[in-house]
């Protein structure tokens, strides 16, 4: 046994032999001898992921139908050259593939860290590395089975030991003009990179940025539904074992080099279509700094959400609404894309989205973290927001949803920022009865301690603290 990622593991032939002794020297039957070592291990905090639980001389790990998939697809995948396959060596691939894929999508089971652990990511990556474009089917497939596995350190780590970065990045550069290898492969960087910074800068090292750039350039924008999720991925910093992640920096190389003028370019090309949500989230992620943000409006980005937020509102599209305000929202905390949101005619826009979603606390929230943005240190979007009905809307928020306790703290910050600097909105906003909202909220919900007494606070009264 060893030390893990995940703490202390066995190996499968320490845990049969640990069966073989509660057998051999203690006198148990087999089912008792099984039993007995899985409940000392587990008490011990040992790691049984992974481990097939089989007795020595009644079952083996032979057994195991994915093990049995497995052997099979090793045999049959380089039995003989690529160029020397026949039509039923290549079809019986296939139907191999699809079952191990099978077996491991298959939700309460431990079959991944099965196949993780018995040689299944060196085989994929191998398989990936070995089957060209002729093969599309079987290359598709296995890195589809390769997605499917590869869901903890352990089997990350031997996917960067056999070079699995520099195969998924040599696929995408030779096949950028087959959208379904490029999404099959941008799976597999999502898995890859998902958790794992090591990884992230293998692929950041092989310039995945420049591939994914001139894909989005070359490839029709709503056939790369996991290039987008691979951008998110890449810029998210997500792995616990670090301390510093680089995700800022690789950020800043993706907006220097221009994706994030092409992000906004397929908002703008794909207003209906179903890719919309994705690309939104990718460029919440490019979006950083300031700078950023402001080249993001600067390319039409505002323009293009607002479209967007509208066109959410007459097709009811919720999912559509609280990305779009949230990537609004993350542009706003640019002073200069502020004015120009207001400008546009963003809190009008916010508005009717109000008034659509009404019964979602989740989109009502967005637009309430929007306008807390917006409101920031800018006297003139807070008297704009007022004008704008903000106040009933706040008001009948939350009377509607008192629950909701991040709704109700979101309303607290903007009720702050609206009135912070606007003496007048102090008025408007006591003459709706915010303050007994304001107070309730505070009572009912720790989390809103502070925000509602801030709130109090700054619109005037004295005993805010109570």
């Amino acid at each position: 046994m060893g030390p893990s990622a995940g703490g202390r593991t066995i190996s499968q032939e320490a845990f049969e032999a640990l069966v073989a002794e509660n057998m051999d020297d203690l006198g148990m039957d087999p089912e008792e001898a099984l039993e007995d070592a899985l409940q000392t291990l587990t008490l011990q905090g040992v790691d049984l992921s992974g481990i097939i639980k089989c007795i020595p001389g009644v079952s083996s790990t032979r057994d195991n139908p994915l093990i049995q998939t497995l052997d099979k697809l090793k045999d049959v995948a380089f039995s003989t050259s690529n160029t020397s396959k026949d039509n039923a060596e290549v079809e019986e691939i296939v139907e191999l593939l699809n079952k191990f894929y099978g077996l491991c999508s298959v939700e309460g089971t431990e079959n991944a860290t099965i196949a993780s652990r018995n040689g299944g990511v060196e085989l994929l990556t191998r398989i990936c590395s070995s089957f060209d474009v002729q093969f599309e089917t079987t290359l598709v497939l296995a890195m589809k089975a390769l997605s499917s596995i590869l869901h903890d350190a352990q089997s990350r780590e031997i996917f960067q030991q056999n070079g699995g970065p520099k195969v998924v990045a040599d696929i995408l550069s030779g096949n950028r003009k087959n959208p379904v290898i490029l999404d099959s492969s941008f799976s597999v960087v999502v898995a890859a990179s998902t958790n794992d910074e090591i990884l992230k800068e293998s692929f950041m090292e092989l310039k995945i940025d420049e591939l994914i750039l001139q894909i989005l350039k070359e490839q029709p924008k709503d056939t790369l539904y996991s290039l987008y999720d691979a951008i998110r991925v890449l810029l998210t910093p997500d792995d616990t074992r670090v301390l510093a992640s680089q995700v800022y920096g690789y950020a800043r190389r993706f907006a220097k080099l221009g994706i994030a003028d092409a992000l906004v370019k397929a908002l703008c090309d794909g207003l209906s279509s179903p890719i919309l949500a994705s690309a939104c989230i990718a460029l919440k992620a490019v979006a950083v700094n300031d700078e950023i943000c402001k080249s993001i409006s600067e390319s039409g980005g505002i323009d293009a959400i607002l479209q967007c937020l509208d066109q959410s509102t007459e097709q009811n599209n919720k999912a559509i609404a609280r990305v779009c305000c949230s990537l609004l929202s993350k542009l706003a905390g640019s002073d200069t894309n502020k004015t120009l949101i207001v400008e546009k005619g963003g809190l009008n826009c916010l508005m009717k989205l109000s008034s659509r979603f009404s019964e979602d606390p989740l989109v009502l929230q967005e637009i309430m973290s929007i306008i807390t943005v917006l409101s920031l240190r800018s006297p003139e979007n807070a008297a704009s927001a007022v004008e704008a009905g903000v106040a009933d809307f706040v008001l009948h928020a939350m009377q509607k949803f008192p629950t909701s306790y991040q709704l109700q703290r979101q309303a607290c910050f903007m009720i702050r920022n609206l009135v912070v600097r606007n003496p007048e909105n102090r008025i408007i906003l006591l003459s709706n009865g915010i303050e007994k909202l304001v107070r309730k909220a505070k009572v009912s919900h720790a989390s809103c301690k502070d925000a509602a007494t801030a709130a109090l606070r700054d619109l005037g009264l004295d005993d805010y603290n109570t």
